[in-house]
């Protein structure tokens, strides 16, 4: 049996074993030509200081990248090219990546990737293609041959963004049973069944929940007690809250929220959704209110309550993260071409911006790892 383990799991404990709180942060830039692709910057968990990052390595539009548990090797889609993922090692001082291999993604714009909870697989969700694929790793970190592949079909109520399927996410649950998939082309949470054995997926009983119809759903998020499920629409700009059963695969809502004030008239499109590691506080992005929504979380019920809007520092925050103490959050402006950094409360949920704007190339993603 393969043993579940966790990024967060493995920074928390190769943290303790070095004498600075300085993190390695890689972003990817989301555009094609000379001198694009990752840059690296240092973070320091003490005081919210992020350094102007410096050019790493060139890639082709690195849109959504994750870094294996042992943060030996970063795994990332090609999102502007016929449809790839891409393999690299990380060099344990300096953050140096080395190519290793690329794998087609099967389908059109592949926009997000995920792992496995075992770190063996990664799992891509092309969103040009409405589709979706899981790749072995191989021991030496190279991106192996593909284990499963699902199309999905069918279309929504949008005359412009849901004409066909669009798969935006996917991710496994934290038993590593099944991978649940977001299509925002459909309107439908997909889920399947994950054998963690052999990488295959074969779709649940019932094999999928709705949103509302023209909510096209993004991104998903599991609470750290493994029984409630957020997705956040980009087109309705709602978090759904839904009771996950783990054992029979199954999703049932219990709480649509607004990410943006009612009195907003402006265009919006939601992008990221993240839970708090102590569960007590959601936090989402708008595109357009350009702020990060924060939500309490009942910790009986799992609904939740709005605490505050705040300014995200810049223009269309894509995507953010937690650093590994969750004190602070990295928030990317792809449309303002910089990244902030707020403080946490962890009693309140409420975010202080610290620092001013970092320049980061039109950021999609950001991955911290410690100095070794």
């Amino acid at each position: 049996m393969k043993q579940l383990i966790t990024l967060a799991t493995v920074i928390a404990i190769t943290a303790g074993h070095v004498a600075a709180a300085d993190m390695l942060v890689f972003f990817g830039t989301h555009k094609t030509g000379a001198d694009v692709g990752f840059s690296l910057a240092h973070f320091d968990t003490d005081t919210g200081a992020l350094t102007k990052p410096e050019f790493l390595e060139p890639a082709t539009s690195p849109a959504f990248f994750e870094v294996q548990p042992d943060g030996r090797h970063l795994y990332t889609c090609n999102s502007e090219i016929a449809g790839e993922v891409s393999a690299y090692e990380i060099e344990p001082h300096s953050g140096r990546l080395t190519f290793l291999n690329s794998q087609p993604a099967g389908g059109a714009d592949p926009c997000y990737l995920s792992l496995d909870r075992s770190g063996h697989y990664a799992l891509a969700a092309n969103y040009g293609g409405g589709s979706l694929a899981v790749f072995v790793l191989k021991p030496d970190g190279r991106l192996g041959e593909r284990t499963a592949f699902i199309q999905h079909t069918g279309n929504s109520v949008d005359p412009r963004r849901q004409t066909q399927a669009h798969t935006h996410s996917v991710l496994t649950d934290p038993g590593n049973k099944f991978a649940l998939a977001a299509d925002l082309g459909v309107d439908k949470i997909f889920v399947y069944h994950f054998n963690a054995q052999d990488g295959s997926l074969k779709p649940n009983d019932p094999p999928f929940a709705h949103v509302a119809l023209g909510s096209g759903p993004r991104h998903l998020t599991f609470h750290p007690n493994g029984r409630w499920v957020y997705v956040i629409n980009e087109l309705a700009s709602t978090v759904v809250g839904f009771n996950w059963n783990s054992t029979a695969g199954t999703l049932e809502d219990f709480q649509t929220v607004s990410t943006i004030p009612a009195e907003f008239s402006g265009v919006n499109t939601s992008a990221e959704i993240l839970v708090h590691m102590n569960g007590k506080f959601l936090y989402a992005s708008n595109r357009g209110h350009d702020s990060l929504a924060v939500f309490a979380i009942d910790q009986k019920t799992g609904w939740l309550k709005l605490v505050e809007y705040v300014p995200s520092g810049g223009k269309l925050p894509r995507y953010f993260t937690f650093d590994p103490t969750a004190r602070w959050i990295l928030c990317a402006n792809h449309g303002s071409d910089n990244v902030t950094v707020f403080q946490v409360d962890e009693n309140t949920g409420r975010l202080t911006l610290t620092g001013s704007p970092v320049p980061v190339p039109y950021p999609f993603c950001a991955r911290l790892l410690p100095v070794r």
